[in-house]
């Protein structure tokens, strides 16, 4: 019997009275890697925050492994969008990763060797070892991307959420950042991942959901990723998006 990781029922979110997400239902199984994606305003981000509690819904419920996210927030890692965060912040790299150890640690202890050596061993797997006591703002935005995945990977979750990781990075960035998230699916991890460029679903990713403020669909990449909910999601115009060419 498959385990979902994630299950959220009637899920209703709303800015100023217009609904942002309208009634969603959506089960994230374990182990998948999957993109959600939709246009512009489509609740993509909203989604991820409501999940981790950030955004406060109007009805519904969301279970992290069948418990309120609160009961399982050490299972959890969360990517935020690159630019909402404050890179002017006078610290360096390797800060940033041990921050990702506070949740087991406690914020009361201060890391220790351990978790220095495991915050350097994320940056080791992230290419970004040599950069340990750099100052964050002078990093190009694929190393700040890096760096808050090396973060994610110390906290050793069950559930990795990303906004956008692939955005603005060059081409060896992504491709590095790809091969991490391939790699955690195979440890049977879930990671969800907002995704914007279309031509790469199928490459980069095993489970797809649409989103314009309702769900679309959402499943195997192979069944659900096609023309029909294509359309759905982005009307007409989805042709045309990031080179997505239909078959």
């Amino acid at each position: 019997m498959q385990t979902n990781a994630v299950e959220i029922n009637d899920l209703t979110v709303s800015y100023r009275y217009k609904p942002v997400l309208w009634d969603i239902d959506l089960d994230i199984p374990e182990g998948v890697l999957m993109a959600i994606v939709g246009p512009n305003g489509a609740g993509k981000s909203t989604l991820i925050k409501t999940i981790l509690g950030i955004v406060k819904p109007v009805a519904g419920s969301i279970k992290i492994y069948g418990k309120p996210y609160h009961q399982n927030r050490s299972k959890v890692a969360y990517v935020p969008q690159r630019g909402t965060v404050d890179w002017d912040f006078p610290t360096t790299v390797l800060d940033v990763v041990l921050m990702g150890t506070y949740g087991k640690l406690g914020w009361i202890k201060r890391p220790g060797k351990k978790q220095k050596e495991k915050s350097l061993a994320a940056l080791k797997e992230v290419k970004m070892h040599d950069f340990a006591n750099r100052q964050i703002s002078q990093l190009s935005g694929g190393q700040q991307q890096r760096v808050f995945l090396a973060r994610a990977l110390v906290q050793d979750a069950q559930i990795y959420f990303m906004d956008e990781p692939l955005q603005g990075v060059d081409a060896v960035t992504e491709k590095a950042v790809i091969n991490i998230l391939k790699e955690l699916k195979n440890e049977n991890k879930t990671v969800v991942v907002v995704h914007h460029d279309l031509s790469t679903v199928p490459d980069y990713f095993d489970w797809v959901t649409f989103l314009n403020v309702r769900r679309i669909a959402s499943g195997k990449v192979m069944t659900v990723f096609n023309d029909a909910n294509l359309e759905k999601t982005y009307g007409s115009s989805f042709r045309t998006l990031k080179g997505y060419t239909t078959a």
